[in-house]
């Protein structure tokens, strides 16, 4: 019996959400599948501490690659970083060649998954994209002049396609990211499935109803707790949480990432705000989101459409109430809307964020908290649930590696 091989970018210890994915998968095919998986040394995100403990026992063949890693958000890093991972990846299956049936990749974009994509090509082995966010796009959507970025674009834009239109199946995690995909890069409906991220429901499910707010004597909680990078806009939402002045509130924000220290030193000139920063500790999301009222998901402007944030299904697993402030047009706040468990306002849109805030203080009882909490958490186990999605994924790489 031959190997699937599985490459991934990120992977346990390292607490992102698309490491767990790619655990998950993992786990699952090696109950009736031989699997190797291949990955980097654990950074992410930055300024986390890591230890090596395991998720369990593994039926897998775990293989660390000495490749480049650049934590800290460092343009040069991150494409020397994502060409390392690609280089050693093809080495690996330019040795290995006979022996895999299958490789699913979930790597960096875009130059490891072309190295990739290429040598897997070239040995006549199928191989299954997981597109987690759409590239060049997303990195020049950020630059300015116009100019500059529809240069860079025209650049990038056709290794993308020649990435897309050379695999066997295309994973997406949003419709939207779906429909884009196909327009641009010319992909026909078949090679193209949506499975959304997802979370393990019942991780979640030990902490229901664990600090509950008292309406009338308790400081009301709003968290944010994720990735503290240049996309999440925390800046943001520390200055719209002290414009908004409200009384017996309290913003946490919790988690790491590349701005956190930049956002502790913002916060600092806002003494009289109460603004707190939590550590995540590897496995703790759900406890630490037990701790909270109100979740609050901020996106910069144009970062939402294309995909659903990790932080979308694990807020509403916390059976907990969301203010969003991002694309309104986005799969993201159609959930939330949807749903009925919060409140969606456009992206960096300061004075509607605000008005949002307060709106919660002054009229959101414990009661209206609890039902948009579970209005959330029904909507997130027909959606987001790892029971839903992780056999979607596994069924169709084990089609292609039969």
């Amino acid at each position: 019996m031959k190997t699937i091989l599985i490459i991934t970018a990120v992977f346990p210890p390292e607490p992102i959400v698309s490491s767990r994915l790619s655990f998950d998968i993992a786990n699952k095919l090696s109950e009736d599948n031989e699997i190797v998986v291949l990955h980097p040394h654990p950074s992410r995100p930055y300024g986390f501490s890591f230890d090596r403990k395991t998720l369990g026992v593994r039926k897998f063949e775990e293989i660390v690659i000495d490749s480049y890693v650049c934590p800290q958000s460092k343009l040069i890093g991150r494409l020397y970083e994502s060409y390392s991972f690609g280089l050693h990846c093809k080495k690996y299956i330019e040795r290995h060649r006979n022996c895999f049936s299958c490789i699913y990749v979930n790597s960096w974009p875009m130059f490891s998954q072309v190295l990739i994509v290429k040598a897997a090509k070239k040995y006549g082995i199928p191989c299954i994209v997981h597109v987690q966010d759409i590239y060049p796009e997303s990195f020049t959507n950020k630059i300015k002049p116009r100019f500059v970025s529809s240069v860079i674009r025209s650049v990038l834009l056709p290794i993308d396609k020649y990435i897309l239109n050379n695999v066997s199946h295309i994973l997406a995690i949003s419709t939207n990211m779906k429909m884009h995909l196909m327009k641009s890069r010319k992909l026909h409906d078949g090679m193209v499935t949506v499975v959304e991220n997802w979370q393990n429901e019942y991780d979640f499910m030990a902490y229901k109803g664990r600090c509950e707010v008292n309406a009338v004597n308790s400081i009301l909680s709003f968290m944010y707790l994720g990735n503290i990078g240049p996309v999440a806009g925390v800046e943001f939402l520390i200055h719209s949480f002290v414009k908004a002045n409200l009384k017996r509130a309290r913003l946490i924000i919790a988690g790491s990432g590349s701005r956190k220290q930049s956002c502790i030193e913002l916060a600092g000139y806002y003494q009289d705000a109460a603004i707190e920063f939590w550590d995540v500790p590897d496995g703790k999301v759900p406890e630490v989101q037990s701790q909270a009222d109100i979740m609050l998901l901020p996106v910069k402007k144009g970062a939402a459409m294309s995909s659903i944030p990790s932080k979308l299904p694990a807020y509403m697993f916390s059976r907990k109430p969301i203010i969003a402030s991002l694309d309104l047009q986005s799969d993201t706040a159609r959930a939330i809307v949807e749903s009925g468990c919060g409140i969606v306002v456009d992206a960096e849109n300061e004075q509607a964020l605000i008005e949002a805030l307060q709106e919660v203080i002054q009229n959101w009882d414990l009661e209206t908290l609890g039902r948009k909490g579970e209005n959330g958490f029904r909507y997130a186990m027909k959606r987001f649930s790892k029971e839903c999605n992780l056999s979607l994924v596994t069924k169709i790489i084990e089609e292609y590696a039969c």
